[in-house]
């Protein structure tokens, strides 16, 4: 019996080894290291979810902690000023919630505008929002920072499994849709706008849909994160060195993944076997 086509795709097998590594490692590591990789995980849907706006759609966002900001200290102070009175989780779903509309009105304007404009608009929305996190102390904490009363657990080992859950999740969605027509057309949106209009694809709105779902993600981890590290602050979740790491871990990966497909373009197990095979 053949196997489905999905099955035999290089970026799925080698999502499930590590999928299966990953599940490994609460067996083995201490908890400084779940506590890391916990940190990790999700600094990784924050990447994936930046990804799809910039390696599909084409448009360079300076600014993803705009979008994790809103969901973390929407999540933040709706549980450290109204709790007990309103539950952890939906906490966390008022946090995605914020960032999807925060996105919308982000990227209305900001998509109006093309090339450095696009990014220069996304850059400022984060020090507006930096600026209301002060201006607002009494309510964000300002620069001191948000305690919130709630964890989603003490245990190092459920908060990584948590995370780890999430980002293999996330990751599994965002894969999908990129390999839908959505995606294509998001592919034709941003390698050729003009020809991608001519061919009948409204740009405008598979590019706002993009901005959306990259809101979504951004917001609703941001909004776990702070139910993690027990603290909304700026120098978490809203700062541009921040923003300027999600980048870096995404463009890095990317430089890895073009290394692989030039120089070891069956992989480094075809590149293991065929070292066996000679000698």
């Amino acid at each position: 019996m053949a196997r489905p086509s999905w099955l035999r795709s290089r970026p799925v097998v080698a999502g499930l080894v590590i999928l299966a590594l990953g599940a490994c490692v609460p067996l083995v590591g201490s908890g400084y290291v779940l506590g890391l990789l916990t940190v990790a995980f999700y600094t990784a849907v924050f990447a994936m979810a930046w990804d799809l706006l910039f390696g599909f759609a084409g448009e360079v966002n300076f600014g993803p902690t705009f979008l994790i900001g809103l969901g973390a200290y929407t999540a933040g102070i709706l549980d450290a000023r109204l709790a007990p009175d309103v539950s952890l989780w939906l906490c966390v779903v008022a946090g995605a919630a914020a960032a999807v509309v925060g996105g919308v009105v982000l990227a209305l304007p900001a998509l109006r505008v093309r090339g450095p404009y696009f990014g220069l608009t996304t850059l400022v929305a984060v020090l507006m929002l930096q600026s209301m996190v002060v201006v607002f102390a009494d309510l964000t904490g300002g620069e001191i920072g948000l305690p919130v009363p709630d964890v989603m657990s003490v245990s190092a080992t459920a908060n990584y499994w948590i995370a780890f859950g999430f980002m293999a999740v996330s990751g599994a969605i965002l894969y999908g849709l990129s390999r839908s027509p959505i995606g294509l057309v998001l592919q034709a949106s941003g390698q050729d706008p003009v020809q991608a209009g001519a061919l009948g694809f409204n740009v405008t709105k598979h590019k706002l849909f993009a901005f959306i779902v990259s809101a979504f993600f951004s917001g609703l981890a941001g909004a776990l994160m702070v139910f993690y590290m027990g603290t909304a602050s700026v120098g978490t979740f809203v700062d541009i060195s921040v923003g300027v790491q999600i980048i870096v871990a995404t463009l890095l990966v990317s430089l890895l993944a073009l290394v692989v497909v030039l120089f070891f373009p069956d992989g480094f197990l075809g590149m293991l076997q065929g070292r066996s095979r000679r000698d």
